[in-house]
């Protein structure tokens, strides 16, 4: 994906804050140089290239695909889809007080330039900081009405000044009034940095139900079979289970975790619940292929079914259907895209050597 891409802001403005080491802007954007073949943060302290030798990309694993090397001084892939500082504050601010209000006024008075705010939002979150904040809002008032909490004390703790713009408001957002909140279940969600760029997680009471990288391009799908098929309701918000796997994301990605232990709780076909309960017990560091997984559950020519179902996880990494590889060894069928499932496998191959030298050193006679 290069400059033109709609999602970027325009060049010149890019190429501003790359020459000026603009801190708002990270996460925003990449900067790949084309001369030296690698691809930065905005803020690298190394020398700033010309701009006419420089392409952008929205996402580190774009440049990647696209045959850059990360920096060693800046470390993109570090960072990469992290809130700059002065996003990190205002959303430590608003999960302190949840219920408050922002107008553009107050992120002025807070030193936040409301125009950088809402494209910073629609970036990274696919919504306006204030459309982010009702939608917030209004998770947590159904989830208030769910254990009994009333309509009217709901509305108007949610700051809502009438009980009429609640109702409106609710219904925009989950498809039904707030009288039937009780017959659907809130999932939870909130995008999660990692090395190889952006992640949704999503959980409820039971357990993390999705994690997917934000570009894959099933994520859509995925998120209407949630709300249609299985009745939930969707809204940003915390989660001890998200804590959970951000945590343990950390710690696989530094090659410290080889098993994730937070609670799953994953909605599909008798099937599809076969292969991936399959894919559990592919060990880290190994590979298998979709014949072996047909012929392990009895149906050695079900090959195409098992990478059908392998499509259909929703939980990226945690039920790992990187490790699928073709009988060939060729990395296909993997919605993360093959420069993310030849990093993991990666990744898994080298924690795992680290690991058996550590527990076999090597003895000097």
């Amino acid at each position: 994906m290069n400059a033109y891409n709609n999602s970027l802001p325009p060049r010149p403005e890019m190429v501003r804050a790359m020459l000026g080491s603009d801190s708002a802007y990270e996460g925003v954007f990449f900067t790949a140089v084309k001369t030296t073949g690698i691809f930065c943060r905005p803020t690298c302290g190394a020398r700033k290239p010309k701009p006419e030798n420089v392409e952008f990309f929205s996402q580190a694993n774009e440049a990647m695909a696209a045959g850059y090397r990360p920096c060693l001084r800046c470390k993109p892939l570090d960072l990469a889809a992290s809130a700059p500082d002065w996003v990190r504050g205002l959303l430590a601010t608003v999960s302190a007080t949840p219920d408050a209000r922002w107008s553009d006024a107050q992120l002025i008075e807070q030193g936040i330039e409301p125009l950088r705010l809402r494209r910073w939002f629609k970036q990274n979150f696919g919504m306006t900081f204030h459309a982010w904040l009702r939608s917030r809002r209004l998770g947590m008032a159904l989830g208030r009405i769910a254990v009994g909490s009333t309509l009217d004390d709901t509305a108007f703790d949610s700051g809502y000044e009438s009980l009429s713009g609640f109702r409106d408001a609710f219904k925009k957002t989950f498809q039904m009034p707030p009288g039937k909140a009780t017959q659907t279940s809130l999932l939870l969600y909130r995008h999660l940095t990692t090395p190889l760029g952006p992640m949704i997680a999503m959980a409820e009471e039971r357990g993390l139900v999705l994690l997917e990288f934000l570009d894959r391009p099933a994520l859509t799908a995925e998120l209407n079979e949630l709300r249609q098929r299985y009745g939930y309701s969707i809204a940003p918000g915390e989660h001890p289970h998200i804590e959970q796997i951000e945590a343990q994301l950390k710690l696989y990605f530094d090659g410290k975790l080889k098993h994730f232990s937070v609670p799953l709780h994953m909605p599909g076909s008798s099937f599809d619940q076969l292969i991936w309960a399959e894919l559990l017990k592919i060990d880290y560091g190994a590979t298998s292929t979709y014949g072996a997984i047909a012929a392990n559950i009895g149906k050695p020519g079900a090959s195409q079914a098992v990478g059908n179902a392998n499509g259909h996880n929703r939980l990226s990494i945690v039920i790992p259907c990187h490790r699928v590889i073709a009988t060939n060894g060729a990395l296909t069928g993997y919605g993360g895209g093959q420069p993310r499932k030849k990093f993991l496998l990666h990744l898994e191959k080298a924690a795992l050597q680290i690991t058996q030298q550590q527990a076999f050193p090597m003895t000097w006679f």
